[in-house]
């Protein structure tokens, strides 16, 4: 398992550790099935707190990602259920938004302008990628 941070980014790193745990599991890198390093080791091979380490894993446990059990250690869920899908999903879109306009705001945009800009690249997207209606289930290409 590969996690690569990114300390100037403004995103929290808990954050960018479940985000690409959530990332590895969806691409398939990461199995039903596979141990994920224990707290310390992460926390040792990242060179961040104990506690950052912690608290992704705790919020990838609540969200049905993973499953940690004492004295056995951490793994991905054989299936993650529909209603957790859907959190993650939702989740990962927030994510995504507060990052967006924390870095508009660090660059000093007006508002104004970030609704006008991201209005038109969703406009391009949605005529390149028809959005469907409800969750995206996976889509062969």
């Amino acid at each position: 398992m590969e996690i690569r941070l990114d300390f100037r980014s403004g995103m929290p790193i808990y954050l960018q550790i479940m985000e690409q745990i959530k990332r590895q599991v969806a691409s398939g890198e990461l199995q039903p099935g596979d141990q994920l390093p224990t707290v310390r080791q992460l926390a040792t091979d990242l060179r961040v707190n104990f506690n950052t380490i912690a608290r992704a894993y705790r919020l990838l446990d609540e969200a049905g990602v993973i499953s940690t059990q004492h004295g056995r250690g951490t793994y991905i869920l054989e299936e993650i259920p529909p209603e957790a899908v859907a959190q993650l999903r939702h989740q990962a879109l927030d994510e995504l938004t507060q990052h967006y306009l924390a870095q508009a705001a660090r660059l000093e945009f007006a508002p104004q302008e970030v609704r006008e800009q991201f209005e038109k690249y969703l406009s391009e997207w949605e005529d390149r990628h028809p959005l469907p209606q409800g969750p995206v289930e996976a889509v062969e290409r």
